[in-house]
């Protein structure tokens, strides 16, 4: 699927103890939510027509590209939502409409003195990964297909599998379904440039107002292995989404399973 026209967005901290593994929890520590458990805010990891480094398309099936220079880079397994997105009076978003998801890998290098989060996610193409299958949203709310779904994530190193994300409920976001899709207007509409946060408004405007987001709902938090190993050349990437009705937590593929599969490079 080509998303080269679709605004790329992603969610920080939308999952248990993710940013204190991720040891960033420290650059929102002036940031101020309405709850405990709220996300911190939204980030750009693609801009289309930008001509900054967010302009560059990061997303591939199955290729990640770490950084030419020394970086310590980790998988992020998310879920990506493709939304749909109403404008009013063409500058002010008034509903997002879910159409489908897939696995998502928000791939993120640890860059000390990082002033924005976008600055660690996107450094050239194949630095983000999303799955080659996608699941229709039947309604993005309880009762609906995605009540069913776990998030895991495993890397593969010298030929042994180890996991990297816990494996987690969909259900475990902390903001979903319809909390989610509002907290998502609001902050798309009225987010500043603010520490490691930027006006995504603004972004919006830049980018003529796309008409679709591809929106990277937040990470999981580590397995051991994950907490503690970056990747590296040669290890390969699997994303999983899977169905508790019928599918397991492997890497056999099923008609409702999602696999993000990258080689690292």
């Amino acid at each position: 699927m080509d998303l080269r026209n679709v605004i790329g967005l992603g969610v920080a901290g939308n999952f248990a103890h993710h940013l204190e593994q991720a040891g960033e929890l420290k650059d929102f520590e002036n940031i101020l939510t309405e709850s405990d458990n709220a996300p911190k805010g939204i980030f750009p990891f693609y801009l289309p027509q930008s001509d900054t480094f967010l302009g560059v398309y990061s997303i591939s099936i199955d290729t990640l590209t770490l950084p030419t220079y020394e970086a310590n880079a980790q998988v992020e397994p998310e879920i990506a939502v493709l939304f749909n997105i109403v404008y009013d009076n063409h500058d002010t978003i008034v509903d997002l409409i879910a159409q489908k998801f897939t696995t998502f890998n928000d791939c993120t290098i640890r860059k000390e003195g990082a002033k924005k989060i976008s600055e660690k996610k996107s450094w050239g193409e194949n630095s983000k990964g999303i799955g080659d299958k996608w699941i229709a949203i039947d309604t993005f709310d309880k009762s609906g297909v995605m009540d069913h779904y776990h998030l895991c994530s495993f890397v593969k190193r010298d030929g042994v599998i180890h996991p990297y994300g816990v494996d987690a409920p969909l259900l475990g976001y902390s903001y979903f379904y319809t909390k989610l899709t509002n907290w998502l207007i609001e902050k798309m509409n009225h987010q500043k440039e603010f520490g490691p946060l930027e006006d995504i408004a603004a972004h919006l405007k830049a980018c003529d107002y796309p008409k679709q987001a591809l929106i990277s709902i937040g990470a999981t938090a580590y397995a051991e292995f994950g907490e503690h190993n970056y990747l590296k050349s040669g290890d390969e990437v699997y994303v999983i989404a899977y169905d508790i009705r019928s599918d397991d937590a492997s890497l056999t593929p099923s008609v409702s399973k999602i696999i993000l599969h990258q080689k690292v490079q």
